[in-house]
């Protein structure tokens, strides 16, 4: 009987479940989109029910359709969104509230009173993440604020916090865990003790008795519930979904880096066995824990990468699919001098702005739906580049002896040519795009059979990956330097912008 791995890759508007093979080859997929809700400006929400039955419903399309047992799985490994924070009855499994996605800006002023109080450097130092409202820790402060009781349930020990990793686990086999990277994202977790910190949750009045248990991102954690598949299967993979794009981009070695071309971008380098403190607004995360050894990770994150194209499409209706959108841009040599800032709930790194707001600059009479379309794409490229720029910046400051040759790029938008060659074109060195680009899967894949023994060793997972097409850099310094300028004129008109419409 051949035997598989079952990945489940639940994002931020899709639930996707993946069978690979031992060679890391797709022998089937299935994806179903569900719906984000927007109740307030700012505010982004999920139904939790939503994102468990479909990617309940994925799972077993993928083993129905390729005509798969379910005895042929030997594991599940499980890549999320990240920061997404919910909190449920631990007795009855219902959600107390809709679940907060990682976009949802609620808590700036939170975030903005804490700074103001002078907690911003303690957080930093003990979490390695920014103190912003993208992560969990304000949201799941504002869920016990808001929801009644909640709280005091909460020291009962009656209630559960999770990210959707914990969430997925819980309703797989009932336990309530997380593993370690997701718990370095929650800015309650220290990265250096790699444990819950005590000053984190007392600042946050988070009760210690929400938590799950932290476990390593490669070992069985349970099995499923035998009604779910007709056997039980282990669960014995679980990552981020950017710790597990790397680790399937096998960015295994210090000074690999990888960049996710998805609903948000997200570039990470891996930095070894130790943290690296960001000076220039990165994060210091928590990749993976695997036989015993935690991998470090730095992370610039940007909010709206292929988001920006699903705005063309729901927003402004210039394409019908967003698989139009390239030849849309390519219609046109450049952007007229056109420059979009996709700044709709703020910026990330490095600038970590939650009252910036969308700009569209540089528009003439002779401006029209082709240059929008290319400002779009070349938006999501430079916004990658400032994040490269800052990180090649912490790097030389720690004296770590890091070559960067490439960068590796996956997610749905590294299939578009336009836009990968624009992209090693500011960033000056190759883009290089892997034969399998379903590396988010891929990596909860890898995870999870090594736990169980279907790889053998991190050697074996690096020497399966494959490059499709290499993307030369084709563009002179000048140029690119002039260019990244005025994207930097373009982004000070976006900033504070918010605010100052409030004041």
């Amino acid at each position: 009987m051949k035997h598989y791995i079952l990945a489940l890759d639940q994002g931020t508007t899709s639930s996707r479940a993946i069978v690979f093979d031992h060679a890391g080859h797709i022998c089937g997929s299935a994806a179903a989109e569900y719906p984000q809700h927007f109740p307030h400006p700012g505010w982004v929400e999920h139904d939790p029910h939503d994102i468990w039955r479909s990617q309940l419903d994925v799972a077993r399309q993928v083993l129905r359709d390729n005509h798969i047992d379910p005895r042929q799985i030997l594991a599940i490994g499980i890549a999320n969104q990240r920061e997404t924070t919910m909190v449920w009855d631990r007795a009855t499994g219902e959600p107390i509230a809709p679940a907060i996605v990682w976009q949802d800006r609620r808590t700036a002023d939170t975030c903005d009173a804490l700074r103001a109080a002078g907690q911003e450097r303690a957080i930093k130092a003990a979490t390695g993440l920014e103190l912003d409202a993208y992560f969990s820790a304000t949201k799941l402060k504002w869920l016990l604020d808001h929801v009644p009781g909640a709280r005091d349930r909460a020291r009962r020990g009656e209630l559960a916090f999770g990210t959707i990793d914990s969430w997925l686990a819980f309703q797989l086999t009932g336990r309530h865990v997380t593993d370690v990277g997701n718990a370095s994202r929650t800015m309650l977790f220290n990265i250096h003790l790699l444990r819950w910190d005590s000053d984190m949750l007392a600042l946050f009045d988070i009760p210690a008795e929400l938590l799950p248990q932290v476990v390593s991102s490669s070992e069985e954690i349970g099995t499923t519930r035998p009604e779910l598949f007709g056997v039980p299967i282990p669960v014995a993979g679980i990552a981020g979904d950017q710790q597990a794009a790397t680790f399937g981009q096998a960015c295994l070695q210090p000074g690999m880096v990888k960049n996710t071309y998805g609903t948000g971008c997200f570039m990470l380098m891996h930095l070894g066995r130790h943290p690296v403190a960001s000076h220039n607004r990165l994060l210091t995360t928590v990749g993976w824990r695997l036989d015993g050894e935690t991998d470090y990770l730095m992370e610039g994150s940007v909010f709206m990468g292929g988001a920006t194209v699903q705005w063309l499409r729901d927003g402004l209706g210039l394409i019908r699919q967003s698989s139009e959108v390239e030849a849309l841009a390519a219609s046109v040599p450049d952007s007229g001098g056109v420059f979009l800032v996709p700044a709709f709930v703020g910026l990330g790194a490095p600038h970590w702005d939650p009252y910036a707001r969308g700009a569209l600059v540089g528009l003439s009479r002779g401006s029209h739906r082709g240059h929008i379309a290319r400002a779009a794409l070349e938006a999501i490229a430079y916004q990658s580049a400032e994040l490269m720029i800052a990180m090649q910046r912490d790097v030389a400051a720690s004296h770590r002896d890091f070559t960067l040759t490439e960068v590796r790029a996956d997610g749905g938008a590294a299939r578009n040519d336009l836009l990968m060659q624009f992209q090693a074109d500011l960033l000056g060195v190759p883009v290089v795009r892997p034969q399998v680009t379903e590396t988010t899967a891929l990596g909860a894949a890898y995870l999870a059979g090594l736990a169980v023994g279907y790889w053998d060793s991190r050697e074996e997972v690096a020497a399966q990956w494959t490059c499709e097409r290499r993307f030369e850099p084709a563009m002179g310094d000048d140029q690119r330097q002039a260019l990244l300028a005025t994207w930097g004129r373009a982004v000070a008109r976006s900033r504070d912008w918010h605010q100052e419409l409030e004041g």
